[in-house]
This record gives structure tokens, sequence and C-alpha cells, in this order.
């Protein structure tokens, strides 16, 4: 037998904020990884993380991608146990995916069906969990009798053939690969100014230097120019309040 694991989250973003106010459920997104440490984890969702509005199918990276704009999510993982035959055709499908992921798009239109029980498909177009309820009926596995396109994410978490093996914050989950990576605190400590020069000389000058620390930061060039302002500005804040 093998594992495959579903990732059921919910990052706090304002479109997930809007969709919690609607379904009370905890999470509202759902990936499928192929491994318990989350290194192969495949949904549709936001193909880039500052544009919620141009989805298709991802390949979710925990270092660069969309979660790490979001250190504080939280989720929960579960464990679907196949036969090896199963996760071979799983491999092979979301390989098809992967092939021709530029002709994939996000089944906005479906999600309207949802809520009166009306399945919307449209070609080449799924959303989160349609596309994890669907990858997994291709491969053999049938976890609902009802359409794909009428899953939502709170069906995986009441399902009874799914055995939970994790829930709290995101960047906790004990397996998670490069877990050094993660955590929040870390950027307390962080070289700001010596990562901004060294993205200018890099980016903008075409300057690269042979030796000497190379910074790395998990969002690239904007996210820790918005974190250092936001830095700027709370300590702003909080000599205006002494004072006042």
């Amino acid at each position: 037998m093998k594992s495959v694991y579903i990732l059921l989250s919910n990052t706090g973003s304002l479109p997930t904020r809007a969709i919690k106010a609607v379904t009370s459920a905890p999470y509202n997104h759902s990936s499928i990884s192929l491994d318990k440490d989350m290194k192969r984890i495949y949904s549709f969702g936001r193909r880039k993380p500052t544009n919620p509005f141009w989805g298709g199918f991802v390949e979710e990276d925990f270092v660069q991608g969309t979660f790490s704009w979001y250190p504080y999510s939280t989720c929960a993982v579960y464990e679907l146990k196949v036969s090896r035959r199963t996760y071979q055709k799983l491999e092979r499908i979301i390989q098809a995916f992967i092939r021709n992921h530029k002709t994939y798009f996000y089944n906005y239109i479906g999600l309207l069906g949802v809520p009166v029980n009306q399945p919307i498909d449209v070609p080449a177009s799924y959303f989160c969990s349609q596309f994890v309820s669907e990858t997994l009926r291709r491969a053999g596995v049938t976890l609902f009798e009802k359409s794909s396109a009428l899953v939502t994410p709170d069906d995986y978490r009441m399902h009874e053939d799914l055995t939970l093996i994790y829930e709290g914050p995101l960047y906790e989950y004990p397996f998670l690969h490069s877990y050094a990576w993660y955590h929040p605190k870390k950027y307390r400590s962080f070289p700001f100014r010596k990562y901004m020069k060294q993205q200018v000389k890099s980016e903008v000058l075409g300057i690269y230097e042979e030796e000497g620390r190379t910074y790395q930061f998990r969002d690239g060039f904007i996210k820790p120019k918005k974190i250092l302002v936001s830095r700027k500005w709370n300590n702003l804040k909080r000599l205006l309040s002494i004072h006042s």
C-alpha cells in the first residue's frame, strides 16, 4: 500500500475570509500531495501570489509560492491509503497536468454551482477541491457519489476513509521539507539591508560576487521590502504614542 495526502488550508487572505463567512468551514483550499513532506503538492489556485484572479493548475511551493505570503496559515493533513497501482496512475495523471499546465484554468464559474447543488463543468477548468476529487476518481478512487464539481474542502474533512495526521499551523507541520526555511520569527534577525544591496547589484546592475555570503529570502524581492517598511512604520507609531 502507498499513501497520498490531502492538505486542507486556510491562509487568512481576504478572499479566504470572504468564503469562510459564507461556508463557515475552517478550511477553504485543498491540495493533493504525493509525499508526506509535501515536496510534490498540486492544486488549482493562484498562478502568482499577488494576483488572486489569475488561477489555474499550480505546483504549490511553500518557499516562494502563495503560502509563503501567509506564514500564519492553518491546515489539516489527511492520509489516504491506496494501492501501488493506483498511486502510479495518480503520478501519470498529475504528470499530464504538469505537461499541459498552460491549458488549464480555474473554474470560477463552477464555484457558483456549489451553493445551489448544480454542477457546472467547464472544459479544462477546475477549482481546488474539484481537482483533487477528479484526479482521485480518474485513478480509480471514488470518495464521493456526487459530481466532483460539487465537492468542497469541508467534504474531505468529514470523510471516514481519510485519516487526520496533523492539524495546526501550516509551517509547524513536522514533516514539511526544508523545515528551517519556514519559521516566521527568523525574519526578526534577517539582514534586510545586506539583502537589498545584494538584490540591487544582481538584479539591477547585473553584478554578481563570486565570493561572499548569499542571502536568500523565500518571498523574492517585494516581500522583504514590505516587511521592512511596515517595521519602520510600526516603530514610528510607537514613538508617536510615547510622545503623545
